[in-house]
């Protein structure tokens, strides 16, 4: 009896482990390892006594005696054509997956478990997986922390049905609405994303290490790099980045998730300088892994390695050229498979194909999969139901009111009208598998579970979501004018349907009449306004003279014209999730507070666009014929109180660069605490209670901070989210932005309470790009405001000095992160 290999040893470390492995591989099974050419919905069949494996995925694994990675095996939409009768459900997940993972282990010569790969983009797309409210909602409730608990039970929910591996978008920003996929963005801006990407981490991975919980996944963020910048908001279309926007923006959440531990991401389908992004070695190589030190792995999209066809001349050289670069894991192409050709033709030498080998199986071997290959009967996870309702409600931002008309009363008669009143599947998003019948409740059924005695509600659609027709807007006038107070409900879906077309890839593919789909990947829109009978709708409606509050559900911003004086309230709804309809009403009838703040900035029409707040400061004087402004700013958000901020202080007003990380040295920001960089900058004291960045000894005078008062003058108690930004007036190696959110601070204030907020004046704020591509503190003049949003926030100046300043007499003792007086 032989002794068993090293790699089955769960006592020796991975590394070892992996080359041992490594080392008895064929190079056919080598190739195996890093493609996952199925689509995982056609590795088995529904039949009269459960489900069974089919002869295609016998084959496949037979191809290459092993399998690397299957994708999306429980996953269930319209592109798929898994419905609820034939796909798989919570209560056969783990048995379908273990039927796969038992086929390729204990059939193949060296039984290396696969990786089973799914869609967890707001919640598991699967059967009967809880569904969270989209990105851009969470963005909106600037509250990190309840993200990573939503996360961590998605993750649990994936786990216990027997996948590995979660995909989910977290890198792409919406810097042009138009685009069909900015519902998938945490918002316009990157330090934004960047503190939402470390909790997504946290909460799927769980605290960092060698090895995964049982109850944890590994996450493949989407998409590296740039994506949310293609021209003209078309999905999948040019971007025309150059390095330092690459780096100025469309990085940073990258690199946050890099410095969290991500274990993998996912290359996007967009070029930069010319070269796709799963064929770019600066971009997969150089920053990604000899800047950042990332040792994860890289997945290809969808069929994004066939277009490289087009530059390499053949699926052989397409293959070896995307390998080169650094990426390991093929998605569906026909390039990776024939890697092996590759090898033997010398196109690329066989240790870059043991690097991406050695890259799949280092996860497989995290993941426990060799000591533990099958789920087995492990109890159901419990789903994030009460979190995702939570994260709606937190989600909900007031953009405007007259103080009167909300919140709604008891013993009033409201009309409900509007084409996303009374649709759950209007308001859950795209990437969403088939709900149970009774999942979720829509605004209305939301409106009249929350109304109190007395109160009377009447319900007419009014209009469709798309197209002019007005045959229904008399009804819903009449119904209007017969009531105390209307509420229209508008916006957008992205809700796909059996008959929608798809792309290969499985984006939407939509053109002239689209169907009911207005949002969504392959949705993208060249008019923001709202369709014409919407308009019309409103239009109506306010004419009447009841009051309107109007209810935006919808996956982008919405090009919105002056409604003041026109109506009582705006509120608007990231799609808010199933359970968005009760989130909805708890904020109108004043149950819960509105609390959340825009992610991304609301345009007054496409024509103006881009009109994200932090573009380059060039003094733009604007149009002739509209402001260049935004109807509504990033970070807005009102309550229904009042709150009073004082003008910011300063413990110091000069600072010597060399205090940061010493004069002409790169800032690295830390991975914890410090300005801005910090887990906890979404809501917890900043702190300086060691080295700085790169282990530089804390500033001789000590930190600089800045402190805000804030008092709530109202009646109603409120969550303030109190922002940092920065600007930078003089001074500096390239141009400055008009300001950048580097800091975020939630306080909860009742009636007539004040509390002093601070935050620290690090490297994390100050830095900036240098010509050099690092980000440091350059000498120079900056303004530090604070305030409520990015249009409201005061300032007070800073300087910061090529040398060390003197002692400033006088200087204010920083205060308590919080302190009543």
């Amino acid at each position: 009896m032989t002794d068993a290999p090293l790699f089955r040893d769960p006592a020796a470390p991975v590394a070892a482990r992996v080359r041992d492995l490594l080392g008895r591989m064929t190079l056919n099974e080598k190739v195996g390892q890093v493609n996952q050419r199925m689509y995982g919905w056609d590795a088995y069949e529904r039949t009269a006594t459960g489900h069974r494996l089919t002869e295609a995925f016998r084959a496949e694994v037979a191809a290459y005696d092993g399998m690397g990675a299957l994708y999306g095996l429980q996953r269930a939409d319209a592109w798929s054509g898994v419905t609820a009768e034939s796909g798989i459900g919570a209560a056969e997940g783990a048995r379908v997956s273990d039927a796969v993972q038992r086929h390729v282990v204990e059939r193949t010569r060296l039984g290396i478990p696969v990786l089973l790969v799914e869609e967890m983009p707001h919640g598991l797309q699967a059967l009967d997986g809880t569904l969270l409210p989209v990105n851009l909602a969470v963005g909106a409730t600037w509250n990190p922390e309840l993200y990573e608990e939503a996360a961590a039970l998605a993750a649990a929910q994936l786990r216990a049905r027997g996948g590995h591996v979660a995909l989910v978008s977290a890198l792409d920003l919406v810097r042009d609405p138009r685009w069909g996929r900015a519902e998938e963005c945490f918002g316009e801006d990157p330090y934004l994303a960047a503190r939402f990407t470390e909790a997504l981490v946290r909460g799927v991975q769980g605290p960092p290490g060698e090895r995964f919980g049982p109850d944890r996944a590994a996450v493949v963020l989407k998409h590296f790099a740039g994506q949310g910048a293609a021209v003209g908001g078309r999905n999948s279309a040019a971007t025309e980045l150059g390095l330092r926007e690459l780096r100025e923006i469309h990085l940073e959440a990258a690199e946050a998730g890099v410095r969290a531990g991500a274990a993998g991401v996912m290359a996007a389908y967009n070029e930069f300088d010319g070269l796709p992004c799963a064929a770019n070695r600066d971009l997969l190589t150089g920053i990604l892994r000899e800047t950042w030190g990332f040792t994860g792995l890289v997945m290809a999209d969808g069929l994004a390695l066939d277009r490289l066809v087009r530059l390499a001349g053949d699926p052989v050289a397409a293959g070896a050229m995307a390998l080169a670069a650094g990426t390991d894991l093929s998605l569906w192409d026909g390039c990776f498979p024939r890697l092996a050709e590759a090898v033997e033709g010398g196109l690329v030498d066989e240790a870059v194909l043991d690097a991406a080998v050695g890259r799949v199986l280092t996860l497989k071997f995290r993941l426990g999969l060799f000591e533990r290959p099958y789920t087995g009967d492990r109890p159901s996870a419990a789903g994030p139901e009460r979190l995702s309702e939570r994260i709606a409600r937190e989600s909900v931002t007031l953009l405007a009111h007259d103080r009167v008309t909300l919140p709604l009363t008891g013993g009033a008669r409201i009309a409900v009208l509007g084409p996303n009143a009374d649709s759950v599947p209007q308001q859950i998003g795209d990437y969403t598998a088939p709900q149970r019948p009774g999942t979720g409740a829509s605004v209305l059924d939301g409106l009249r579970a929350a109304a109190p005695a007395g109160t009377e509600i009447v319900y007419a659609r009014g209009c469709g979501l798309v197209g002019g027709d007005r045959s229904a807007l008399p009804e819903a006038v009449a119904l209007t004018a017969g009531a105390d107070v209307a509420v229209v409900v508008l916006g957008g879906s992205s809700a796909r349907a059996a008959e929608t077309h798809f792309d290969a890839n499985g984006a939407a593919v939509v053109t002239g009449d689209p169907g009911g789909m207005t949002c969504g990947e392959g949705v993208d829109l060249a008019d923001l306004s709202l369709p014409e009978g919407q308009s019309a709708l409103l239009d109506a409606v306010a004419a009447t003279g009841t009051p309107v509050v109007v209810v935006l559900v919808q996956g982008r911003p919405h090009a919105l014209p002056d409604l003041a004086g026109r109506v009582g309230a705006v509120l608007s709804a990231w799609y808010p999730g199933p359970w968005g309809g009760r989130a909805v009403a708890d904020v109108l009838f004043g149950v819960a507070e509105p609390v959340g703040r825009l992610p991304v900035s609301v345009p007054r029409s496409a024509a103006q666009l881009p009109v994200f707040y932090n573009g380059k400061d060039h003094g733009y004087r604007g149009y002739v014929d509209q402001p260049a402004t935004a109807r509504h700013a990033f970070g807005h958000g009102l309550t229904y109180s009042s709150v009073e901020y004082s003008v910011p202080r300063l413990s110091r007003s000069a600072v010597g660069v060399a205090e940061f990380a010493g004069e002409g040295q790169a800032v690295t920001a830390p991975a914890e605490g410090g300005g801005g960089y910090g887990r906890g900058l979404g809501g917890g004291p900043q702190r300086n209670d060691g080295p700085g960045a790169g282990g530089v000894p804390r500033p001789v005078h000590g930190p600089v901070m800045c402190s805000v008062e804030v008092r709530n003058t109202g009646e109603r108690p409120v969550r303030e989210t109190v922002q940092l930004y920065v600007r930078r007036v003089l001074g500096g190696s390239s141009w400055p932005r008009v300001r950048e959110l580097r800091g975020f601070e939630r306080v909860a204030l009742a009636p007539g309470d004040r509390a002093e907020v601070s935050f620290t004046v690090d490297a994390g704020v100050l830095a900036s790009v240098s010509r050099s591509g690092r980000r440091v503190v350059e000498p120079g003049e900056f303004v530090i405001e604070a305030g409520p949003s990015s249009d409201r926030a005061q300032g007070v100046p800073l300087t910061v000095r090529a040398s060390p300043p003197e002692a400033v007499p006088g200087a204010e003792a920083p205060g308590s992160s919080r302190r009543s007086p």
